[in-house]
Order: structure tokens, then C-alpha cells, then sequence
């Protein structure tokens, strides 16, 4: 049997066991099955869809559009991918939303690893509010829970997360310290003990003692008699002075206890009072972080989105379309080894055709009277192709034409001392007045 095909054997049989696995809700088990799936066979479409799938479903909304980005520029015919990638887009914030909570994620992560425990929970709190589906962030939350002692909410953490990732180890490990610690685990042992452990006591289950006989009935009125004056004997000489002895001491130890305790309520209002002031602190600086963030619009995620929009446009044709998102994409976040190839075509296609497209934009900009619209698509151009003259030059023109004439002879003077070689040097110099 060729290598080939027996690689494509495996690739499918790991596929199977990780469509089994998402069947029943073992998410993380599937998704390590489908991982294996692609080692053997990158072109098993079926398995990158499914796994993009479930890290949509896990809430990493980054990873699924990789992977379906990925099997597109595998087989763009007949591909489910694509209509995932249309379903996301379509769902109204949804993107936005899963990109704010990455980046949520990942700030909480870095305030815990630097044990400001207190931002990165309440960080997480109103993110899993938000996208209560990011599986990793119940499980972050409900590691700091316990590490808080706060076992109840990690509870209610970590059965968000098993509803929607039913073994996940992670979770289900989490949760047996959570269990154990509020008595559940124990209440549920006990439960199982007691289902078969259980009977009702029996008459012969009374043991009497071997001394014991009965009395008659003169003989218990004389024990009685008896008993009384004994009693009346040890109270008058026993009993009441040593009550009163009792009664002062319990006194003064109840007055001792009563101070200690509002000495105590008083400490401890103190500390809460500081606990309070140290909590309004730390929700002040988590809201500012929380606007930085929010104001934040160069997340992975939306440079992703950018990046499917590009393959949408090569795909209908669009060059306008294409490279006017590629200026507008941080390349620099899209390294994760996996994108390597298709990003590097890109780029290529670009640096060959994208800054000729955008400066001949330009130049129907400025002929139409639009100097700002030609400024633009000048500086865009030069961000894909910083050292072109030709450019430097009709950006300084846009700017003579916009009346800004002390912006369009920086442009003149970049011509005149870095490209005096170029054919736009002496109207360079001239527009300058040499």
C-alpha cells in the first residue's frame, strides 16, 4: 500500500473517532482526534471543518476562522466552509464581541501570572457574562475562585463549562476540588453508603446490662426517700457555693468575651473598610483597562476577518477591494506558522500590483479635484512601497493642490535628497524654487 493512501486510512479513521467524540460533547477529546487527523492529511477538509467548528463552539472564535481560512485555500469548490465563514460574518457583532473577549482573556491571564488576582476576576466576570461560551476563561475565573477559597462560584463556573465541553479534564479536575471542599462530594459518598447500609433497630438490638433486676415496689419508695435527702445534702453543702462561685467567674468571663468580641468587630470592620477602598481602586483601574481595550481596533481577531474579506475579493476579482484591506491589516499578528504560505502570496501580489493599483487611484482622485481622496491613496501606496519618487512626488502635488504648501515641500525635499537619480528630481526642485 502507497505511504499515501495509507495516510489518508489514518487521517480518516482519526476523523470518525473525533466526530464520535463532538456526538457526545467530548470536545477537547475531538478536537485532539482531529488534530491528529491533519498531521496525517492536511486536505482532509471534513476534519479542519469540524475542528473549526468546535473551537467556534469553545468560544475561540480566532482558531475556527484559521482553520476554515485554511480549508478554503485547500478546496475552494464544494467547501462548508465557506458558508461557516458567511454565518459568522452575518451574525451581527458577534466577531466584535468574540474579539473583545479574547483580548479580555488574554489581559486577565497576564494580571494573574503577575498575581493581580482581584483585576483579572472581575475582568473575567463581565466577560463571561458577555460570552459566557469561552470555555477557557469559566476555567481561568474558576481557578482564581479557588484559589480565593470562593468554591460555590467556581462551581458555577465550571458547570458553564462542562455544559458545553462534557469531559474537558481540565474542568472536571477544577470541579472535584470545588466539590470537595463545599461537602457535595462527601453528601454524594454518603448518599450511596447510606442506599445500602440503612436498616431499622430490632427489639433484640437492646442490650441490658448483666447487673440489672427488677425492684418491688416498697423497695423503690425507700430508694426514692433516700435519694431525696441525699440530693437536699449535696445541694445546701456542694452544689450552691459552688454556684455562686460559678455564676461570678461566668460573669466576668462573659464581660472579658464581650469586649474581646467588639474589640474584634472593630478590627474587622477596619478591614473591611480598607478591603472596600482597595476593591474601588482595583474596579477603577479594570474599567479603564476595559475602555482601552474596548477602544482597542487592531485585535487578531479583526485581522482575520480582514484576511478572509481579501481571499473573498481575490476570489470575485476585487483588486481595489484587496489592497485597500491590506493597508489595513497588522500582518504582523498573523504569524502563527499555520497562514505562513498564504499570507507570504499575498504579500507578494502586493508588493508587485497593489501600490501601481493605488496610485493610479490617486491620480483619478487628483484629476477629479479630490486632493485629500489622492493624498490617501498616495500614502497608502507608499505603505506597501516606501521608496517610489514617483509617488513621494504626486503626494507633494496633492498637498500643493489642497493650498498645504509647507506638507508638499517635506514631499519635495524626500525627492530631492533620496532619489536624486529619479526623473521627478528637478520638478521636485522646481515646485520648491530652485
Amino acid at each position: 500500500m502507497k505511504t499515501g493512501t495509507k495516510n489518508r486510512q489514518i487521517a480518516n479513521a482519526y476523523y470518525n473517532i473525533g466526530l464520535e467524540k463532538a456526538r457526545s460533547r467530548d470536545l477537547t477529546g475531538a478536537a485532539d482526534a482531529l488534530k491528529k487527523s491533519l498531521r496525517f492529511d492536511k486536505y482532509q477538509t471534513e476534519a479542519r471543518n469540524l475542528l473549526g467548528l468546535i473551537y467556534n463552539e469553545i468560544g475561540e472564535v480566532g482558531a475556527a476562522l484559521t482553520q476554515w481560512v485554511i480549508s478554503l485555500n485547500l478546496q475552494e469548490q464544494d467547501n462548508l466552509a465557506e458558508e461557516y465563514l458567511r454565518k459568522v460574518h452575518a451574525a451581527r457583532g458577534y466577531l466584535e464581541l468574540a474579539d473583545q473577549a479574547a483580548k479580555k482573556y488574554n489581559q486577565a491571564l497576564i494580571y494573574a501570572q503577575n498575581d493581580n488576582e482581584d483585576l483579572a476576576t472581575l475582568l473575567l466576570m463581565r466577560m463571561v457574562e458577555e460570552f459566557p461560551q469561552y470555555v477557557k476563561a469559566q476555567e481561568l475565573l474558576a481557578l482564581l475562585y479557588l484559589h480565593q477559597e470562593d468554591y460555590i462560584k467556581a462551581g458555577r463556573c465550571l458547570y458553564q463549562a462542562l455544559k458545553i465541553d462534557r469531559y474537558n479534564p481540565w474542568a472536571q479536575r477544577y470541579m472535584d476540588v470545588a466539590k470537595h471542599n463545599t461537602g457535595k462530594a462527601e453528601v454524594e459518598k454518603r448518599k450511596l453508603k447510606n442506599a445500602f447500609s440503612h436498616r431499622q433497630m430490632q427489639d433484640d438490638d437492646i442490650i441490658l446490662p448483666p447487673s440489672y433486676k427488677e425492684n418491688t415496689g416498697w423497695q423503690s419508695v425507700l430508694n426514692i426517700l433516700v435519694g431525696l435527702v441525699l440530693g437536699a445534702m449535696v445541694i445546701f453543702f456542694l452544689v450552691m457555693p459552688a454556684n455562686t462561685e460559678t455564676l461570678n467567674a461566668k460573669h466576668n468571663q462573659e464581660l472579658k468575651n464581650t469586649l474581646e468580641e467588639l474589640n474584634q468587630k472593630n478590627i474587622e470592620i477596619d478591614s473591611l473598610n480598607q478591603k472596600m477602598e482597595e476593591a474601588k481602586s482595583a474596579q477603577s483601574e479594570a474599567e479603564e483597562n476595559l475602555k482601552t481595550l474596548q477602544n482597542s481596533s487592531g485585535g487578531t481577531l479583526a485581522q482575520y476577518q480582514n484576511l478572509v474579506k481579501i481571499l473573498q475579493a481575490y476570489r470575485d476579482e476585487d483588486q481595489k477591494t484587496a489592497t485597500l484591506l491590506y493597508v489595513d491589516t497588522d500582518w504582523s499578528v498573523l504569524n502563527d506558522g499555520v497562514l505562513n504560505e498564504t499570507v507570504a502570496w499575498i504579500q507578494k501580489d502586493m508588493s508587485e500590483n497593489g501600490y501601481t493599483l493605488l496610485m493610479n487611484l490617486g491620480d483619478e482622485a487628483l484629476a477629479a479635484g479630490d486632493a485629500a481622496g489622492a493624498a490617501d491613496y498616495y500614502q497608502k501606496s507608499l505603505q506597501i512601497k516606501g521608496d517610489n519618487p514617483e509617488v513621494i512626488y504626486k503626494l507633494g502635488m496633492a498637498y500643493v493642490t489642497a493650498g498645504d504648501q509647507e506638507t508638499a515641500a517635506q514631499y519635495f525635499t524626500d525627492v530631492i535628497m533620496n532619489y536624486p537619480n529619479s526623473e521627478y528630481v528637478d520638478d521636485a526642485k522646481t515646485q520648491r524654487g530652485y
